[in-house]
């Protein structure tokens, strides 16, 4: 496979292409400004291109926000960050019940251009209030729409198609991707091909084997995807139980016909996340799977996610917590008896 462009220069040059082309997009977040370019250098380059449209801000996300909503309500299509996703909580308020309620509570349907991106995930040593996976938290509000990051997806279209959603949108980025090599072509992991169902600009990545009738759906994020990849590989050529991968860029609203043919193939299917247990998206995609594929379905569709624990900041027992190749590939071979 070619060397190809890392995760987070992809999504820093999709920032580049959405504020060329959209005039009224705004970036607003801490610590953005060139030289610096935010904590993960997502936004270099930005502020000395499009100066009048980057705005650092103090440290309050709360504020961040709310400023956000007024770009938003007043029609123009703000993008902010979370330096760290960990403390969206603290702009919980304003993205329930102003961003997302904005949309229908005027008596009229009234667009809200808004992204909120959230740099999420642990496996880097942050300790407990800067490693988790948030993502549950916002299911199930009306009108906002959730969305992960991957490394199979081109950022460029999932950031074009949040902003002119017209709905307010949480981009949720698994720090450990910005540094991997975003897949462009050739097999992946020198065995699976990829190819992506459903509709543009939010299509799902499907990764198989050619030629080979698949014992195991397997439905990740994106920030799990690397893990999946592994865990399905290493049961391939040790144990010949062959696994098919489902990595949507479209977290909720989560359409699970899209893998209803995959699933009626296979009849085995397991969720993995990086969040704990307890009303989480693994647990709402495995509702609608049992829903929509009830009768392909040969086992209890398999949860795999993160220890009931806060995430500790020492590597190996920060390993012990969160979902690693190992421990999916153990929880696949039980689900394949």
């Amino acid at each position: 496979m070619k060397r190809n462009e890392r995760v987070g220069e992809n999504l820093n040059q999709a920032l580049h292409r959405v504020m060329e082309s959209h005039e009224d997009v705004y970036l607003i977040g801490e610590d953005i400004l060139d030289p610096y370019g935010g904590a993960f250098n997502i936004t270099k380059g930005l502020s000395d291109r499009f100066q009048d449209r980057v705005l650092t801000t103090p440290i309050s996300e709360n504020a961040i926000l709310g400023v956000a909503n007024g770009l938003a309500l007043t029609g123009n299509k703000p993008i902010a960050e979370m330096m760290f996703g960990d403390f969206i909580t603290l702009a919980f308020d304003q993205i329930v019940n102003f961003s997302a309620k904005s949309v229908s509570m005027y008596g009229a349907t009234h667009p809200m251009h808004l992204v909120v991106r959230c740099p999420v995930g642990g496996r880097r040593g942050y300790g407990p209030t800067h490693s988790q996976s948030p993502q549950k938290h916002f299911l199930g509000v009306p009108d906002l729409h959730l969305f992960e990051l991957s490394p199979f997806h081109d950022n460029a279209k999932v950031m074009r198609g949040m902003v002119e959603l017209g709905k307010p949108c949480i981009f949720f980025e698994d720090k450990v991707l910005y540094t991997e090599r975003r897949h462009q072509g050739g097999p992946v992991a020198d065995l699976f091909s990829l190819e992506f169902t459903g509709e543009d600009p939010f299509p799902v990545a499907r990764l198989f084997i050619e030629d080979t009738d698949p014992e195991l759906v397997i439905v990740a994020p994106g920030g799990l995807a690397h893990r999946a990849v592994e865990a399905a590989r290493e049961l391939f050529l040790e144990h010949e139980i062959a696994c098919e991968i489902h990595v949507p860029s479209a977290l909720y609203p989560f359409d699970a016909r899209l893998l209803a043919e995959p699933v009626a193939r296979a009849g085995r299917v397991c969720v993995v996340e990086d969040a704990p247990p307890g009303g989480s998206w693994g647990a709402e995609v495995a509702h609608q799977l049992y829903s929509t594929c009830w009768d392909s379905l040969r086992a209890p569709v398999r949860l795999v996610h993160s220890a009931d624990s806060v995430i500790p900041t020492a590597l190996h027992l920060e390993r012990d917590v969160l979902v690693n190749s190992e421990s999916l590939g153990l929880a696949l071979k039980e689900l394949a008896q």
